[in-house]
C-alpha cells in the first residue's frame, strides 16, 4: 500500500515520528497511526520527552497523551494534549514544513514557531518568535519563512475564534 493512500481497517499500524530542526533529528518517537487519508495524517503517542517539561503555562509529563494532526499540504501540525486521566490540557501547534510519510516514518521539519491554546481558550500564545527570527530562515528561504508566518497567523485566528475542532474533524 502506498504511503499516500488510506490505511486499511484492522490492526493498529505504527510509525516513527521524526521531528527535524536545522537539519538534525530533534526527537524521534513511536506513535500509533490512527488515520492517513492521503492529505491528513493522525497519530497518537504518549509524551516522548525526557522527564517533565514545564513551560509555565502548561506542563507536559509522563502519562500525557498527544493526538497529533499533520498535513502534507499545510505548514503546521496541531497536537491535542490530554493528561493521563483524559483531561484536555490544550493544543500545541508546531509551525513546520508539510509532513512527509513513508511506510515507517512521518518526518516533519520544525520551523521554530509555535502556538499554544489552553483547553478553555483563555490562553492563546505565540511562542519562539525570537528563535524563528534568529534562525536565518527569512534570508535562506524567504518563501518558507513567509509560509511559516502565515501558518502561525492562521492558527492564531482559529484559536482566538474558538479552536481547532473544525480543522481536526
Amino acid at each position: 500500500m502506498s504511503a499516500n493512500s488510506a490505511e486499511p481497517a484492522g490492526r493498529a499500524a505504527e510509525v516513527d515520528v521524526v521531528l527535524v530542526k536545522a537539519g538534525r533529528t530533534k526527537i524521534r518517537y513511536r506513535a500509533e497511526l490512527l488515520a492517513d487519508d492521503g492529505d491528513r495524517i493522525v497519530v497518537r503517542a504518549p509524551w516522548a520527552g525526557a522527564g517533565a517539561r514545564d513551560f509555565g503555562f502548561v506542563r507536559f509529563e509522563a502519562g500525557d497523551v498527544f493526538t497529533e494532526y499533520y498535513w502534507r499540504d499545510r505548514w503546521y501540525s496541531v497536537k491535542e494534549v490530554r493528561a493521563a486521566d483524559g483531561t484536555l490540557k490544550g493544543w500545541y501547534c508546531d509551525i513546520t514544513r508539510p509532513a512527509a510519510r513513508t511506510a515507517g516514518e512521518l518526518v516533519v521539519e520544525d520551523l521554530d514557531l509555535d502556538l499554544w491554546r489552553s483547553a478553555d481558550g483563555g490562553d492563546v500564545r505565540r511562542l519562539d518568535e525570537d528563535e524563528f527570527a534568529g534562525s536565518g530562515l527569512a534570508d535562506r528561504d524567504p518563501a518558507a519563512a513567509s509560509a511559516a508566518v502565515a501558518a502561525l497567523d492562521h492558527l492564531e485566528r482559529l484559536a482566538l475564534r474558538g479552536g481547532f475542532e473544525d480543522l481536526l474533524r
